[in-house]
């Protein structure tokens, strides 16, 4: 079977995957012992929380049509199929899918970090489009590249201000 996805819904992961960021950055910052290393990852969570709340504004704002279904789908199996790529493929903020920040990391160690978390974000998120047959959806897909890009962005000038 052929999967694809329509606007809402990738708004709806993007907003998972946010979500899931917020979380895991504040829970490392619970961890930190040192406090550059925990501002940091505070601040992370609140960009991942503003992230989220542009993509639910975002979503709010789609079009009747964006939020068709796409794909047939009397199981609901596409919501579960979304629910575990977020989970697996939204990693923001982590080493990979398994491996967590300690607490211990040097700064340049978690801009470095999240570059490359938010770096698989912009992939997987490129990866939906692909998925997707809607200009219009399209367009709004690339409006949350556009979003992880500049978050890489702002990531890469902290680091290179080290």
């Amino acid at each position: 079977m052929s999967v694809t996805f329509n606007a809402d819904e990738i708004f709806e992961m993007a907003i998972e995957i946010e979500h899931n960021g917020a979380k895991f950055y504040r829970q490392a910052a619970d961890k930190a012992s040192d406090a550059t290393i925990k501002k940091f990852l505070q601040d992370m969570a609140m960009m991942e929380d503003g992230h989220e709340s542009i993509f639910k504004e975002m979503r709010s704002k789609l079009a009747a049509n964006a939020k068709e279904p796409v794909t047939y789908d009397p199981d609901d199996q596409a919501a579960l199929y979304l629910q575990t790529m977020a989970n697996s493929k939204g990693y923001e903020g982590k080493v990979s899918l398994d491996a967590e920040l300690t607490g211990n990391e040097s700064m340049d160690e978690v801009l470095k970090v999240a570059i490359g978390a938010e770096r698989n974000s912009v992939v997987f998120y490129v990866g939906l489009k692909s998925l997707i047959t809607s200009e219009a959806s399209r367009a709004q897909v690339d409006k949350i590249i556009a979003e992880e890009m500049g978050h890489i962005a702002a990531l890469q000038e902290k680091l290179l201000a080290l």
